[in-house]
C-alpha cells in the first residue's frame, strides 16, 4: 500500500517562504510522475504543480509560476514544493499525489492527508 505523507506546512507571513516535503513509503517514487495540489474551504481541489517521473518536466498552475519549484529526491523517495513571496490566497490545504501505473502524468490515485498552509496579510 502507498504512503504519502506531507509535512513542511504552517502558518508565514505574506512574502514568505515554505517548503513542503512529501515522503512515501510502499512504493518506490522512481518511474513516477509527482504532484501538487492545493484546495481552498469550499472550493475544488486544483494542481499546482507537476513533476514527471525524470524531473526534467515540470508544469506549474499560473497562480503560482515565478513563485514555486517542485523538485524531487528519489533516493529520499521525496517531493518538495518550494514557495516564495506567499500571499493570502495560497492559503489552503496542500497534497501530495502520484499515479498507479509509472509513466503516466494524470489519474492519481494515491494521496497524502495534506498539510495546511495560512499565509496572512
Amino acid at each position: 500500500q502507498v504512503q504519502l505523507v506531507e509535512s513542511g506546512g504552517g502558518l508565514v507571513q505574506a512574502g514568505g517562504s515554505l517548503r513542503l516535503s512529501c515522503t512515501a513509503s510502499g512504493r518506490t517514487l522512481t518511474g513516477y510522475a509527482m504532484a501538487w495540489f492545493r484546495q481552498i474551504t469550499g472550493k475544488e481541489r486544483k494542481l499546482v504543480a507537476q513533476i514527471s517521473w525524470s524531473g526534467q518536466t515540470t508544469y506549474y498552475a499560473d497562480s503560482m509560476k515565478g513563485r514555486a519549484t517542485i523538485s524531487r529526491d528519489n533516493a529520499k523517495n521525496t517531493v518538495y514544493l518550494q514557495m516564495n513571496n506567499l500571499k493570502p490566497e495560497d492559503t489552503a490545504v496542500y497534497y501530495c499525489a502520484t499515479p498507479e501505473y509509472p509513466g503516466t502524468t494524470h489519474d492519481f490515485a494515491y494521496w497524502g492527508q495534506g498539510t495546511q498552509v495560512t499565509v496572512s496579510s
